[in-house]
């Protein structure tokens, strides 16, 4: 199976949804209620195990993890298509604010928030 780009995926998804006449139903508010729903799905899976078990899945739970990562992927590229957001793009400049806000010999191995440390 292919592996497609961020980009061809969303064209796939966006497809779907035509061809069965649901982007009636995928507004952001939608999108974004899907999304969190399945995010809390995702939760379930690692809900009550240790650290150490949340690494060592057995396959069938990691595959099942895999779906809900899926789920999540889907609906967030939804959202993003249909309200015109470049995802890759906007990461990208996410990644350089956190950069900023969190400088390496600020922070490294500490895991506060921005606003917790000391100025």
């Amino acid at each position: 199976m292919p592996r497609d780009s961020l980009d061809d995926l969303s064209q796939r998804l966006l497809a779907f949804a035509r061809a069965r006449d649901w982007e009636q139903f995928h507004s952001p508010k939608n999108l974004a209620m899907a999304l969190i729903a399945e995010c809390a799905e995702l939760v379930e899976h690692f809900q009550w195990l240790s650290e150490e078990q949340s690494y060592a899945l057995p396959a069938d739970k990691r595959e099942a993890v895999a779906l809900e990562m899926a789920d999540i992927l889907i609906y967030l590229l939804r959202c993003a298509e249909r309200l015109d957001v470049d995802l890759v793009d906007a990461a990208y400049r996410k990644v350089a604010i956190n950069e900023a806000r969190y400088p390496v010999d600020r922070v490294r191995g500490d895991a506060r928030r921005a606003s917790e440390y000391e100025d």
